[in-house]
């Protein structure tokens, strides 16, 4: 009898702890369940108010990560015809979104959320006297440009083309932040980037804008991807890009409108 009464005492305390720990992991499996990484491929051009963009779009969707791999549209679309999981892919170019669509990696439309032009951009004081885009063609001029491949590389063989200019860099980056930095760290007189590349330099450069520029206007499109596994987050981050906030973002980093 007495055992029978120490295991009634102790009965109500242990089914309370037991209650406590299959509602706590109940609790941890819904947190669990309910959490979600969106991972977005975007230009190197894009890290800035792509970064902004996404602060916005997790505090409007909790439980979802945004996560980045910025590059050269050229380089991010190899990683994905390679392959690589991503579920947003928003590029510099058309013609880089093409080749990912003929690929069958998209899903839907592509939609222009965004444009952007050349400038050039030089050192402050711009010590060298780059006055025109013929400038970069001059004897003794250090030009650092994009590879041909990239898309800002694919503008600027545009504008000499259209130009009749012949330009001889003396070093071919495969993104447009790596020509910035060159630029930055001194090792060349002037760069040919994007507007919103010198925008984000702040002081470090000195931009020259050039109306031959207007030959070779980058859209920015993005899609949601073909194997995505978060379909309807891409589709939700592709609306914000469109939407008043991220044009707002995107405008006061330098870009102009997408077509949406």
């Amino acid at each position: 009898m007495r055992g029978n009464r120490k295991l009634a005492a102790v009965l109500p305390a242990l089914l309370a702890v037991l209650l406590a720990t299959a509602l706590a992991g109940c609790a941890g499996g819904g947190a669990a369940a309910g959490s979600s990484t969106l991972t977005v491929f975007a230009a190197a051009s894009l890290k800035s108010s792509f970064t902004e963009l996404a602060e916005r779009f997790e505090a409007e969707n909790p439980g979802t990560t945004v996560t980045f791999s910025f590059a050269g549209s050229a380089d991010l679309a190899t990683q994905l015809n390679q392959g690589a999981p991503a579920d947003v892919f928003a590029s510099a170019d058309a013609g880089t979104m093409a080749k990912v669509q003929e690929a069958g990696l998209v899903d839907g439309e592509p939609r222009d959320f965004a444009t952007n032009t050349l400038a050039i951009a030089v050192p402050p004081g711009n010590p060298a006297g780059i006055r025109s885009f013929a400038d970069l063609a001059k004897a003794g001029i250090k030009l650092v440009a994009c590879a041909p491949q990239v898309p800002c590389g694919a503008a600027a063989a545009r504008v000499a083309d259209s130009t009749g200019t012949v330009l001889s860099p003396v070093s071919e980056e495969n993104s447009v932040t790596d020509v910035l930095g060159k630029v930055i760290s001194g090792e060349a007189d002037a760069g040919l980037v994007y507007v919103t590349d010198v925008r984000s330099a702040g002081g470090r450069v000195e931009s020259i804008p050039f109306p031959e520029a207007g030959a070779a206007v980058n859209p920015y499109p993005a899609a949601v991807l073909a194997g995505s596994s978060n379909k309807a987050a891409a589709g939700r981050f592709l609306d914000l890009l469109a939407g008043p906030e991220g044009q707002e973002i995107l405008a006061a980093a330098g870009f102009g409108p997408g077509s949406k």
